[in-house]
């Protein structure tokens, strides 16, 4: 890493332009950043331990260098990759649940359960 970098200062700049609005509410906008960076610091993390598995069953031992010189060959590559995609599916399930929903027209599960109730 560089040290010339004040990498605090440049985490709390903020962008040129609006930021895009994705919900009604502000704060859920603000609430899903977080738990999206959040997420992606899992992410780091989830490598960083695999990284450190790997050198351990490899080496016996690590130092911080060797983790940070670490390169994955293309079967862990690809590994990793199935992984963080399963892991996004899984955060995401959710968003990705509602999304599909407005996609078909059906009728909300309230509404129907509704029109039975009045039958």
């Amino acid at each position: 890493m560089s040290d010339d970098l004040d990498w605090v200062a440049a985490s709390v700049k903020r962008a040129k332009g609006k930021r895009p609005d994705y919900f009604d509410d502000p704060a859920t906008d603000r609430l899903m950043s977080i738990v999206l960076a959040l997420a992606a610091e899992v992410s780091v993390l989830r490598q960083r331990h695999d990284t450190v598995e790997r050198l351990l069953a490899t080496n016996g031992t690590l130092s911080r260098d060797d983790i940070e010189a670490y390169s994955p060959d293309a079967a862990t590559a690809r590994e990793r990759g199935l992984e963080t995609r399963a892991y996004i599916a899984r955060i995401m399930r959710g968003v990705t649940q509602a999304m599909d929903a407005m996609a078909v027209d059906e009728k909300p599960v309230e509404e129907v359960s509704r029109e039975l109730r009045d039958l």
